[in-house]
């Protein structure tokens, strides 16, 4: 008996979401395009403020010390309360939330960033000053190729936290497939809930599996050119 009602559950939710998509569509994939422009231009901000940081806290110790303490506390601050906090500052909309994700998603940009030079190998920066390489030489096609991996994956990890965190946003009115779910969980209704939280596992599993394929390209790039 509770076998057939999970069953007659099941169906009737996925006659739910089967007329949500025959009827709101257009609906749906305006709220997708706002999750993933929002999600966007988070990355962009944040990897214009991070890696630049990020390479010089790999040759100034001072600033990594900062970047990590600064990753360290904007860790243990949940994202629905650093939204909240900058609603009295600068009130509602795309521009808080695009804030609030930025400063979400420098930690692993800025972390990885200076994982990633610190990790060169300095013979490889032997052999390139033996060529006769200089400084920019040396940082373009040694250093930066090499480290590549590590921010890679710091953007990866950032993009994933950015399009969780991107769901909270709806709560300031930034828009985005969080809609759907608040909406659902304000009408008690689960079909709302389930295509909206389905929709940003799916991009999230898209932007894993798409850096991770990247990440192992250029990885193994690096092998054949670099291989001493």
């Amino acid at each position: 008996m509770i076998t057939a009602f999970f069953i007659s559950g099941g169906i009737l939710l996925l006659a739910q979401i089967i007329h949500y998509f025959q009827t709101d569509s257009g609906q749906y994939w305006q709220y997708v395009g706002q999750h993933i422009l929002l999600s966007a231009s988070t990355l962009v901000i944040a990897m214009v403020i991070a890696l630049p940081l990020g390479y010089l806290g790999s040759r100034v110790k001072p600033v990594a010390s900062f970047c990590t303490a600064f990753a360290q506390v904007l860790r243990i601050i949940p994202s629905l309360a650093l939204l909240f906090l900058l609603i009295p500052f600068i009130g509602t909309g795309v521009v808080p939330a695009l804030i609030a994700l930025v400063v979400l998603a420098l930690p692993p940009l800025m972390i990885n960033t200076i994982l990633g030079f610190n990790e060169v190998s300095p013979t490889h920066k032997e052999v390139g000053l033996a060529l006769g390489m200089d400084r920019r030489q040396l940082r373009r096609q040694i250093e930066i190729p090499l480290a590549m991996p590590y921010i890679l994956n710091g953007i990866k990890l950032a993009l994933v936290e950015i399009i969780a965190s991107a769901t909270l946003a709806t709560y300031i009115g930034a828009g985005g497939l969080g809609t759907l779910i608040f909406t659902g969980l304000g009408l008690y209704d689960m079909s709302y809930v389930v295509i909206g939280g389905v929709s940003v596992a799916l991009l999230s599993l898209l932007a894993m599996l798409g850096f991770d394929f990247l990440i192992r390209r250029v990885q193994r790039n690096d092998q054949d050119k670099y291989s001493i």
